[in-house]
């Protein structure tokens, strides 16, 4: 195997020089600096990375921890920050928490073994004392979550606009009697949209009862149960805003399964516009999530974090938008 000490050899300089030539950590002369990099060509030379990041204090990882991986939703941005790490020199490590403040915590215990450069966190709202712990330790962005007891740049999604834009929505097409499937109380994200889808609502005169809405877990499964109780405890609704895609096709099944027709008999709208909601049958209405813009704005702002300077923390809201398909329908007469 090719040395260091091989290529300055060949070159007819010295390790430290080759080593300059190589960190840009001193200037060489020109035509010296010219027969070492010849030399790394002629040789094949292949340094080790993972030796020289650490002389540097740095391993090249960013820590990625979501609450569920398989949630296409989470799944799409988590490709989006690692394609765009890795243009920037960096491998991503994945971890799930679940939703578990214990597997959080044990998670970012890990990564911070690991010697990581930044973390991205998507983590539970009401654990901030696990994430608060570990700063200032190593540098960070909140992805799609918000908590307020720590200053630390976060990308988020304006969810009371979006929950807006789905009560607008189904206002406009004549509906009166509304359900809502909500996600976990503890997020940030859901509570926001059913803030805005009820203020949509009231701005038309109209109101939506407790009875009205059911609260779930972000899954399919939790979508069918939703839907069995909320068509119990509040018949009558003509239109569906489910707080997240994946639910929205578990109430969808439940509908199908009682023979109800959607759009004809009730309309559904979705929110994350994960790329299974054009497969459903009809084809979902939804609220489209930047996906692509969430995850390289939240690189980007590691990356600024990591090479610049202390600077006051920033906050990026990104604004989601209406996605017309074929779920929704005027409200029969």
């Amino acid at each position: 195997m090719t040395t260091i000490a091989d290529v300055a050899r060949y070159a007819g300089v010295s390790v430290a020089t080759v080593s300059h030539v190589m960190n840009r950590t001193r200037h060489v002369e020109p035509e010296t600096a010219e027969r070492v990099r010849s030399a790394i060509a002629a040789l094949r030379y292949n340094p080790n990375s993972l030796a020289r990041s650490l002389r540097r204090g740095e391993t090249k990882t960013i820590g990625l921890l979501v609450p569920d991986n398989a949630n296409p939703f989470f799944a799409s941005v988590a490709r989006q920050i690692e394609d765009a790490g890795f243009v920037a020199g960096y491998t991503v490590i994945l971890c799930n928490s679940d939703g578990s403040a214990e597997k959080e915590e044990r998670y970012l215990q890990v990564l911070m073994a690991k010697q990581i450069d930044g973390l991205i966190f998507a983590g539970s709202s009401d654990h901030a004392r696990v994430f608060s712990s570990l700063l200032p330790s190593v540098p960070a962005v909140l992805l799609d979550r918000e908590i307020h007891s720590v200053n630390v740049d976060s990308v988020l999604v304006d969810h009371d606009h979006g929950g807006y834009l789905a009560g607008r929505y189904l206002v406009g097409l004549g509906h009166k009697k509304f359900g809502v499937i909500g996600g976990p109380r503890d997020s940030s994200s859901s509570p926001a949209r059913l803030q805005g889808f009820v203020r949509a609502l009231q701005e038309a005169g109209l109101d939506l009862p407790a009875s009205s809405v059911v609260d779930s877990d972000y899954h399919f499964v939790g979508g069918r149960v939703a839907m069995e109780q909320l068509m119990a405890q509040a018949p009558g609704i003509t239109a569906l805003f489910a707080c997240n895609d994946l639910m929205a096709m578990g109430a969808l099944t439940v509908l199908r399964g009682r023979g109800l027709r959607v759009p004809d008999e009730m309309s559904i709208v979705g929110f994350d516009d994960i790329p299974y909601a054009v497969t459903t049958w009809p084809p979902l209405t939804t609220i489209a999530q930047p996906v692509e813009k969430i995850g390289t704005r939240a690189v980007s702002l590691l990356m600024q974090r990591l090479g610049g300077p202390e600077a006051p923390s920033r906050r990026e809201i990104l604004a989601p938008a209406l996605v017309e398909r074929e779920s929704c329908a005027p409200a029969r007469k």
